[in-house]
C-alpha cells in the first residue's frame, strides 16, 4: 500500500459566497456524501501561500516575531506572504517575501515541504522553501506598514528551535512544520536530495 494523497472531488449541488473580503473569501457549498445524503460546508478560500526557512553558515534559521490578532499573540514565525497574482510561481514569490519582510537573499533554493494548514476548514495551501547561501539583499528595504512596523528579527539555532517545538514554546505552522522537516530530511538523505525549487505542485499550478 502506497501511503500518499490523491486528488478526488465529490459531487457539489449548490454553493454560495456569503463573504468575501480582500484576500480571502468564505464558500458554503452543499456536497453529496457517499451514502447520498447532501451536508453544508463552509470554509475559507485562500490564494495559497510561501515560507522560507532560511539556513545559515552557523546552521541558524532566521525568525521574525509578529502580532497576529486571531490568537492575541506574537508568534515567532519564518518569513512568509500571500500568492497575491493567480498563478505566480511561489520561488519568485518567496524571494520577494525575503526581501520584503528581512531584506535578504539567498543563492540556492529547494523545496522542503507543501502543506495543507487547515483543510477541514480551509483550502489554504503553503509550499516551504529551503533558502541557503545568505547574503544582505542590494536597494532600499521595503516600506513596512501595519503589524509588520512592530516586527522583531532574529537568528536561532535548529537544535533550540526544535526544543521549543517540543516544548510548546513555538506555535506558527510553518516554523514548526519547516524546522522539523529540515531535521527530518537531514536525517533522510540530506538536504540536497529535496526536491528542486521549481518542483510542480498540483495544490497551486504556476508557469516557470
Amino acid at each position: 500500500m502506497t501511503i500518499k494523497d490523491t486528488p478526488e472531488e465529490w459531487e457539489i449541488r449548490a454553493t454560495e459566497t456569503p463573504f468575501a473580503g480582500g484576500k480571502t473569501s468564505v464558500r458554503t457549498d452543499d456536497v453529496v456524501m457517499p451514502d447520498g445524503k447532501v451536508v453544508r460546508r463552509d470554509y475559507q478560500v485562500h490564494p495559497g501561500s510561501v515560507g522560507v526557512l532560511t539556513l545559515d553558515d552557523e546552521d541558524r534559521v532566521l525568525l521574525i516575531k509578529q502580532y497576529r490578532h486571531p490568537v492575541r499573540q506574537k508568534l515567532w514565525e519564518i518569513p512568509a506572504g500571500l500568492l497575491d497574482v493567480p498563478g505566480e510561481n511561489p520561488l519568485h514569490a518567496a524571494q520577494r517575501e525575503l526581501y520584503e519582510e528581512a531584506h535578504v537573499k539567498a543563492e540556492d533554493w529547494r523545496v522542503l515541504t507543501d502543506v495543507y494548514t487547515t483543510a477541514g476548514g480551509c483550502d489554504e495551501a503553503v509550499r516551504i522553501f529551503l533558502a541557503r547561501d545568505l547574503s544582505e539583499a542590494e536597494g532600499e528595504r521595503f516600506e513596512v506598514e501595519h503589524e509588520e512596523i512592530d516586527l522583531e528579527y532574529a537568528r536561532v539555532p535548529v537544535d533550540e528551535l526544535v526544543r521549543g517545538v517540543l516544548a510548546g514554546e513555538l506555535h506558527n505552522n510553518c516554523l514548526v512544520v519547516g524546522v522539523l522537516s529540515l531535521v527530518a530530511a537531514r536525517a533522510s538523505g540530506g538536504l540536497d536530495t529535496l526536491r528542486p525549487a521549481d518542483a510542480e505542485w498540483p495544490a497551486r499550478p504556476f508557469e516557470a
